[in-house]
């Protein structure tokens, strides 16, 4: 775990994973689900640190929650506060706080970042592909960029890969839509995959949603997609 200081005066804890050997390395910035950066998240920064990418996975909480704070899956009232309190501004100053310590990284390649998310990191992961310079995003079912996002479209800098499930009632297939109508009307390059046999949150394998078949291809399609991007 390191301390990051963020420009809005906040201090952000981030969990940090390395490859092996000194790099440099690519690197990425993991944006947490709504339930924090608990064991999942940084099961899922070992396992890119394990295929060669410096990671960073900031804690989005941290100017309600104490450093740490997770909340069981299932029990959404646990986190809720936190979670509606998160505004866009602030994302953006989380995501240049994390892109600048990844930037200044000795191990890392500063020309070679990108971004991964899931669920609320998925919108994150969105909104840091229009905020700072990266080469390559990921957003595993991000929810609430419809409406609030879409003009943000424009701005885009790098290519994004989206997931979705085709059994998500929490993102329908409207906002989706939406999403790539916009994205596809500014000229911005992305890549749309929807697993139509998955729910909300089918990566996640300490969730009942959990989709093993889906989760593997994702996964695969996901260091493709970054290896072509940032590698």
């Amino acid at each position: 775990m390191i301390e990051l200081a963020v420009a809005d005066g906040t201090t952000m804890h981030a969990f940090v994973a390395r490859p092996v050997g000194h790099g440099p390395h690519p690197g990425l910035m993991l944006f947490q689900e709504a339930y924090g950066v608990n064991a999942h998240i940084r099961d899922v920064a070992g396992r890119f640190a394990r295929a060669g990418y410096c990671v960073i996975a900031p804690e989005l909480y941290h100017r309600t929650a104490p450093p740490g704070f997770e909340a069981p899956y299932g029990d959404f009232g646990a986190l809720q506060r936190h979670f509606q309190a998160i505004t866009t501004e602030d994302l953006e100053a989380d995501i240049r706080a994390a892109h600048s310590w990844l930037r200044a990284d000795a191990q890392t390649d500063p020309q070679r970042l990108g971004s991964v998310g899931f669920c609320i990191g998925g919108r994150v992961s969105f909104v840091a592909a229009t905020t700072v310079a990266l080469r390559g995003t990921v957003a595993f079912y991000g929810g609430g960029i419809v409406p609030a996002l879409l003009d943000r479209a424009p701005r885009a800098q790098a290519p994004i890969l989206f997931f979705w499930g085709g059994r998500d009632k929490h993102i329908p297939p409207a906002d989706r839509r939406a999403i790539t109508d916009a994205l596809g009307a500014a000229g911005k390059p992305f890549v749309n995959v929807e697993f139509s046999e998955a729910d909300h949150a089918f990566f996640c394998d300490a969730r009942p949603s959990y989709h093993p078949a889906s989760a593997t291809e994702a996964w695969a399609l996901t260091l493709a997609f970054l290896e072509d991007r940032l590698r």
